[in-house]
Formats: C-alpha cells, sequence, structure tokens
C-alpha cells in the first residue's frame, strides 16, 4: 500500500556525529575481512535517487497484515513490516502508527539503510509531529565510508540530539584494535556543532587517552578552534609542540594560527590567511620567533664557508649569528582579469640564509640556494601569449654570498606568436625585453661585520631580444621534413661600469691571444677603449632542417605480438658565428648535453649567448610496443652531432668545441613486464675516451606493494681539463637504494642507502619497519642525513601511530618514505624519478622538496 508517511530520520545522530572525529577517509584498507558489523538486508529493495531528492519522493509501506487497533485508531502493520522512500528503507517486525497524534512504535528487528549507512535496532518510537524520537540498542555500519558501532540509546528533539554509550571504529567487529567511546555525545544539526562528554581511546582493551570534554563539527560547516597538534621530539628541536587554531571567517576567507614552543629554542607564532573570491584566489604566510637559543646551544651549525675552510670548521663569532626576530614570509595570490589576461604574485622571504637549515626537518627543505619572489600579467590567446614580470631573488643558502645569486629581471616583458597559415606554412616571432638588476649587501670598509669574500658592486643593463621565424612544415603519413628559417636580434644598453669590465676583459683575451707574436701588444687605455661598448648587439641568421621517417612491422617474441618501429630522423643546424665576447652573461649558462640537445637549435638558456653551428644530428629510434595491451616494452635510441666546423662560441670558462663529433647520447628504456622497469643514460665522448654522462635507474615489484630501486648517477665536469685530477674532474658520481619489502600482509621493512662515491660518503641512510592491520599502523625509521656541506650527519628516530579513519600521532614518517623510496606508494610510481639538480618552490619552511640533492 501507500502512504503519505514521513519516513523516520533514525540516522540523523549516528551518520554524521560518531564519525565526525574521523579523519578524511583516504587510507588503504585491503587488509581488513570482507566482515561488517551489520550485513545487507536481503529485503531492501534497490536505493533509488539520492539524499538531496528524498524530500520529494513518496513513502511505500509493505506489510504482512493491516489493521486498526484502539480508540485513537491507530494503524498498526505486522509481519515483516517495509517501507521505503528514494535511497532510505526501514524494516521492522510490527509498526504503530497514528496519523492524527504523529505517534509511532517499532518493535523487534528494527533495521534501516541508505546510500551511507546500515543499522539495526531493538526498538524504536517517537512522535513524528513534535519530530521527537528515540531508538534503543543500536549497531551501525557506515557504507560511505568505513566505520562502524553502536549506541545505547539514541533521542531526537528537532535538530537536536544525544547519544548514549555511544562506539566508533574503522576495525572489523572480529578485530577491535581501537575504538573510540563516548558516555554521551549531543548533536545540534541546526548549528552543526556536537559536544562530547567522557570521551575515552583504547588501543585493544587498554583506555590511552581520555577527554572529559570536546566540541568538534558534525558536518561540512568550517568552525573556528582547535586542530589536531604536532608534536614531536628531536635533538634540534628538544619536545615540539604545534597547536594549530582554525579561525572561520567568512565562507569565501579564513585564517589558521600555528602558535608553536620548542623546548630547546624557545616559541614562535605563525599564521596562514586564505581568500577565494570569482575571479582569483590567494594565500598569505609568516612565521615569526622573536628570540631563538639555537644558534647558542648549537654553535657548530654556524660556520663561515670559505676556501681555505672547506669543511665549514671556523664557528661565526657568537654576536653575528641570527638570534632574534627571525620568520619568513610568502605570498601566492591570483586574479583574472578577462578570458585573455590574469595576474599572479608570489612572494618570499625569510629573515637570513639561516632560516631554512634551523626550520627544516631535513636536508630536502634546506636545499636551496636563494628564494625567488615574482608578481607579473601573463595573457594568452590562441595563436600567442605574452607576460609582464618582475622578480627578485634572496639568498638562502648560507655558505654562499650574494655575488652567487642570479640577476633580478626588473622588469621584463615577453610576447610568443605562432601561427600556420596553411598545412606548409606558419610565421611566428619570440620577443624579450629585460632590465637586470643585482643588489649586493653593502658594507663600509673597515666593517666587523661585513662578510668574508666582501666585494664590489655588480652592475647591470638591459636587454631586447627578437627572434621572427618562418617554417615550411611538410609531412606524411610515415614521414616529416620541416624546414625553419629564423633571424635573432639582441642589444643591450649597459651601466657604465658593467661596460668597461667587459672591454677590460676582451683586452686581457686578445693581449692573451697574440702573446706569442714577433711583437705582441701590450694592454693600454687605448686598447681598452676600443673594446669599450655600452650599447652592443648581435644579429644573424638561423637556419634548421628537421627531418625523419618512421617504419613498422609486425613481430612476435616468445609468442607475443609486438608493434615493431624503426625512426630515423636527421637535424641540420647552420647559423655563422658572431663575436660575443663582448655581450655580458645575465641569466645564461650552456644546458646540459642530453637526447634533446640534439635537436635544439641553441645550446644555451638565455639570449646573451646564441651558438654558431653548422653541424648534423644523425639520430635512430626504436620501438618495441606490445599489441595485447598497447604498452611500450622496449625504446632504445641513439644519436650524435657532427660539427663540420669549430663552435667559437662560448660562455664563461667554457672550452670551444672542435671540429668532429660529438659524444655519442644513448637512452635505453626497457619494461620486460609490468614489474620490471629499467632506464639507462648513456654519453660517450669519443676524443677523450670515456663517458660523459651515465646513469641507471631500475625498480622491480613484487606483491602487492613489495618495490625495489636501484639508480646510478655518474656525470663529468664538462668545464675541466683532459688531465685534471679524477675529483677535479668528476662533477658528481652517486648511487641511491631503496626498499620496501614485505615479510608478510602485515609486517614489513623499509630502507634507503643514498652514497656520494665522489666524496665517499652517505647522503642520507634509512632503516625502519611498520606494521599495518586494517584499521592500525605502526612505523618505526631510523634517519641518518647530510645535514649541510660539512660531513657531518643528522641523527633521527621516527615514530608513527596511525588509527586508520580517525588521525595519526607522532611524526609524518610516510612523507619520509614517499619521498625516499619511489614506489612506497603505488600511485607515486609514474612521477618523475628524483633528479640530481636542486630545486626549490616558495614553500613553508617545514615542507620537504621531493627533489633529491646534489652536495
Amino acid at each position: 500500500m501507500r502512504k503519505p508517511l514521513r519516513l523516520l530520520p533514525l540516522s540523523l545522530c549516528i551518520a554524521i556525529a560518531l564519525p565526525a572525529y574521523a579523519a578524511d577517509d583516504n587510507e588503504n584498507w585491503g587488509l581488513c575481512p570482507l566482515i561488517d558489523a551489520v550485513p545487507s538486508f536481503d529485503d531492501a529493495p534497490t536505493p533509488t535517487g539520492t539524499a538531496e531528492q528524498r524530500a520529494e519522493q513518496p513513502t511505500d509501506i509493505d506489510g504482512g497484515s493491516l489493521q486498526r487497533a484502539g480508540a485513537n485508531e491507530n494503524i498498526v502493520v505486522q509481519d515483516n513490516v517495509r517501507l521505503s522512500r528514494g535511497d532510505q528503507f526501514l524494516g521492522t517486525d510490527k509498526l504503530t502508527y497514528n496519523q492524527e497524534s504523529g505517534k509511532y512504535t517499532a518493535e523487534g528487528h528494527v533495521r534501516y539503510q541508505d546510500s551511507s549507512m546500515r543499522l539495526v535496532a531493538e526498538r524504536a518510537e517517537g512522535d513524528q509531529n513534535a519530530d521527537q524520537h528515540r531508538i534503543d540498542e543500536v549497531d551501525y555500519q557506515l557504507t560511505a565510508r568505513r566505520g562502524n558501532g553502536g549506541a545505547e540509546r539514541i533521542e531526537l528533539n528537532g535538530t537536536k540530539g544525544s547519544l548514549h554509550g555511544s562506539t566508533y571504529s574503522t576495525c572489523a567487529p572480529n578485530q577491535r584494535a581501537w575504538e573510540l567511546r563516548a558516555h554521551r555525545i549531543d548533536i545540534d544539526t541546526a548549528e552543526g556543532m556536537g559536544v562530547a562528554r567522557s570521551a575515552t581511546l583504547r588501543i585493544g582493551k587498554v583506555p590511552v587517552l581520555y577527554v572529559p570534554w570536546f566540541v568538534f563539527p558534525v558536518d561540512d560547516r568550517r568552525r573556528t578552534g582547535l586542530l589536531y597538534p604536532n608534536i614531536s621530539m628531536s635533538g634540534k628541536n628538544g619536545f615540539d609542540w604545534r597547536q594549530p587554531i582554525y579561525l572561520n571567517l567568512a565562507p569565501n576567507y579564513d585564517a589558521t594560527l600555528y602558535p608553536r614552543y620548542m623546548a630547546r629554542r624557545g616559541g614562535s607564532i605563525g599564521g596562514e590567511f586564505r581568500w577565494l573570491y570569482e575571479n582569483g584566489s590567494g594565500e598569505v604566510s609568516a612565521n615569526w620567533m622573536p628570540h631563538d637559543d639555537l644558534p647558542n646551544k648549537d654553535p657548530q651549525r654556524y660556520t663561515d664557508y670559505r676556501r681555505d675552510d672547506p669543511r665549514g670548521l671556523f664557528q661565526i663569532p657568537k654576536d653575528r649569528r641570527p638570534v632574534d626576530n627571525r620568520g619568513e614570509f610568502a605570498l601566492k595570490a591570483s586574479h583574472r582579469l578577462d578570458g585573455t589576461w590574469y595576474a599572479s604574485a608570489n612572494l618570499a622571504w625569510v629573515s637570513d640564509k639561516y632560516y631554512l637549515q634551523d626550520f627544516s626537518n631535513s636536508l630536502y627543505g634546506q636545499s636551496a640556494i636563494s628564494l625567488r619572489s615574482e608578481i607579473g600579467l601573463f595573457g594568452r590567446g590562441r595563436y600567442w601569449d605574452a607576460s609582464f614580470t618582475a622578480d627578485h631573488n634572496q639568498l638562502a643558502d648560507f655558505t654562499l654570498q650574494e655575488n652567487s645569486l642570479a640577476y633580478d629581471r626588473l622588469p621584463r616583458a615577453t610576447f610568443h606568436w605562432a601561427q600556420p597559415w596553411n598545412r606548409w606554412v606558419e610565421t611566428g616571432v619570440d620577443t624579450e625585453a629585460v632590465r637586470f638588476q643585482h643588489e649586493d649587501m653593502k658594507f663600509t670598509p673597515g666593517d666587523p661585520a661585513a662578510p668574508i669574500g666582501l666585494r664590489r658592486e655588480i652592475p647591470g643593463g638591459s636587454r631586447f631580444d627578437i627572434k621572427p621565424y618562418v617554417s615550411f612544415p611538410l609531412e606524411g603519413a610515415s614521414w616529416f621534413i620541416r624546414p625553419k628559417l629564423a633571424y635573432r636580434y639582441t642589444a643591450y644598453e649597459l651601466d657604465g661600469n658593467l661596460a668597461a669590465q667587459l672591454a677590460n676583459q676582451q683586452a686581457d683575451d686578445y693581449v692573451n691571444a697574440h702573446s706569442r707574436d714577433t711583437n705582441p701588444p701590450v694592454k693600454t687605455d687605448e686598447l681598452v677603449r676600443s673594446f669599450y661598448n655600452k650599447s652592443p648587439h648581435r644579429a644573424l641568421p638561423i637556419t634548421s632542417i628537421d627531418a625523419g621517417m618512421y617504419f613498422d612491422r609486425h613481430t612476435e617474441i616468445r609468442g607475443e605480438s609486438y608493434l615493431h618501429t624503426l625512426e630515423p630522423r636527421v637535424f641540420y643546424l647552420r647559423a655563422p658565428y658572431r663575436d660575443q665576447d663582448g655581450l655580458p652573461l645575465f641569466d645564461t649558462n650552456p644546458m646540459s648535453f642530453s637526447w634533446g640537445a640534439l635537436f635544439r637549435d641553441n645550446r644555451y638558456s638565455g639570449a646573451d649567448r646564441q651558438t654558431d653551428a653548422n653541424q648534423l644530428t644523425t639520430a635512430l629510434t626504436t620501438r618495441l610496443i606490445s599489441e595485447a595491451d598497447g604498452r611500450e616494452r622496449l625504446a632504445a635510441s641513439i644519436g650524435q652531432i657532427q660539427y663540420f666546423d669549430d663552435i667559437r662560441v662560448t660562455a664563461g670558462a667554457e672550452q670551444p668545441i672542435k671540429q668532429g663529433k660529438s659524444a655519442w647520447v644513448a637512452d635505453v628504456s626497457v619494461s620486460p613486464s609490468d614489474r620490471w622497469t629499467i632506464n639507462a643514460t648513456y654519453q660517450w665522448d669519443p676524443r677523450l675516451r670515456s663517458e660523459d654522462v651515465a646513469s641507471l635507474r631500475a625498480r622491480y615489484l613484487f606483491g602487492n606493494s613489495g618495490v625495489v630501486n636501484f639508480a646510478y648517477r655518474y656525470r663529468r665536469n664538462l668545464a675541466a681539463l683532459p688531465d685534471a685530477r679524477r675529483e677535479d674532474r668528476d662533477q658528481y658520481e652517486q648511487a641511491d637504494f631503496s626498499f620496501l619489502y614485505p615479510i608478510n600482509d602485515n609486517w614489513s621493512v623499509v630502507g634507503r642507502y643514498y652514497y656520494s662515491i665522489k666524496d665517499k660518503r652517505p647522503l642520507e641512510q634509512i632503516a625502519g619497519v611498520q606494521w599495518e592491520s586494517c584499521c592500525l599502523a605502526v612505523r618505526a625509521i631510523a634517519r641518518r642525513y647530510q645535514r649541510n656541506r660539512s660531513e657531518d650527519l643528522n641523527s633521527s628516530f621516527q615514530v608513527e601511530f596511525e588509527l586508520k579513519g580517525l588521525g595519526s600521532a607522532g611524526q609524518n614518517t610516510e612523507r619520509v618514505l614517499r619521498r625516499a623510496i619511489l614506489g612506497y606508494n603505488r600511485d607515486d610510481l609514474y612521477l618523475t624519478p628524483p633528479s640530481p639538480t636542486v630545486s626549490r618552490e616558495n614553500r613553508g619552511a617545514d615542507a620537504d622538496s621531493t627533489l633529491d640533492p646534489t652536495l
């Protein structure tokens, strides 16, 4: 039969109150048995609709018999009563309901389910007109997220309710590793808040935490209050407590305060403010420590890195160590002006160059050389993009001086346009105009606080660079030819001091080049003036032709079908020589020689140098692609450049490239199975008969979670002379071994050994063990890592207890392990492997970089 009866709101408190303690349900439940505290109901119909659609849907009532009883004409439905409305279902043995008073009673095997939960109870009664309800002896199982428990009694009165004797856990009923109990929980759904009284957390049967009273939210509305604290212990900070305080200021902006106490150092206060509006968003954060005791308690951390003190054993005097008013500031914001233009800002500042060392938990948080701040206006159309920006660099590496910083670009404007006119013609232009400045520390001569290595001011200048081009792409199904003609013009307006420095350098180079003449020249003011030019420029055409073919065939290897490809490619580059010794080096450096360098029209980053070239690249790639699943099982490439003329343009201490052949570049990637991945890169220089680069990365997956990684990296210092000592010839040589080995379903061991072969010292060592069950995990790791460029290693021992679905206590060991062991989390398998090049974005000081440092 169909009656206009509103379905009982039995899930009101349970579905939103008991799991309100829980953390976001983003856990691994693979170890959990297929046991529910409340099994599914066989007589429940298939849910339809969503929770938001319930109010618009009618209620169906089915039962074995229907009768009216008593003076008040109660409706009594008996024998397997079933009510359904949308995604809701209510079943009971007997239902008594009075339409006039709105009172009801459900007795015997009361069961309820919706899209988020299932529950069973002994008895339910209430008054629908007054919106008052009582449910006795409840057991529930959450289905939208993992969790189960029960309550002795639930009382509802409108938007308010109380749960008496409630429990909650994410563990299976037969494996109760932990459970949260509360004597009473009062809920106010109108306010979105709950109050728990006499709450106890039990591990097994042992109570480990008792909270007599606390307030918590019961819905998605943000509330001002305390967040979970961060508690740790370390030799650097001692006992460390950070208590986040969340401030819900408005629907579109909020703030969080971070008061922090470190027993060995003192107190600090930090904060974060976030905002969001229709056309943009942003966040600003800051931290301030009025006085830091660490510099005086651990003076070994503060050393002066000089040429005569390479290990940094000379301690900075006490009166020059950073102690008072230490802090940081960061701002990230963006604003969309329209569909084409937007503005953004990314600013960062620290009080001193030791800050990242002192306020980071590992080497990976202090590996930055500088912090870069940038503001800009950006636009993009169908065929163009443009920007107008300004950036500034601040020294953040305590081992360096300010002269190692990159130039500030105040301002910088760029414009790129590329438009195809038809299938065979494309034109475009790349343009940049920029002003370079360098801010130096200035001290009065004789000042005892002046840093070692004080130098004169670094002058700057302005640069304009434009590169129009036209290309004629001709392509077929299995071939392509792409001729391209470009013209590059670069002009400068230099500061006087910089023009004078370049003139002196050119004069010195001229004298040295003619030192063996019969009458060698002598450096004079007249010779220097002949090279003096405040407005140098450079102009040259650049011609290139890129061509390739694609062959494929079907083949079988060990009974499996593959698509085998052969892809030859040639690239010819022609650019005439232009003398560029009179041009400065503002932001230009030689790019690493690699597979991509075989097909570039310039071997420098930035516009200060444009290589001369008369060269031909020949390369070959072959692939094996599985026809069963489309995966690439093998990709092998090899290539080399033939230099028909000497490459005379150089930058800095770089040596010219002689006529002949470049190093061979070979890249190989092999995946013989879904569990094996092997990548190798090798560069062999036939002139020196030695390798320039060698790298090997191998990964093997076993079981559902195990992984073993091995990596070897070597790079020769290309600026070193051929007869240089090995320690000067090698830029770096490192080996890296890491693993996660599951002993059984619950126990596993983890480790990493990261070693610098060149320096003969470890960079990081990790050994740990972890135990995991359905709802509980414990991780313990011992760790030694390179703290700075001295040979000292910092040691730490970290323990983390994780109650799945509730939260964790201790240090975040999982973050350390995911960074150190590629594949520790299977979701990370296809991330870019760690690079030996240090990089750091503007982030909080406690954030770890995901890149490995080269020291």
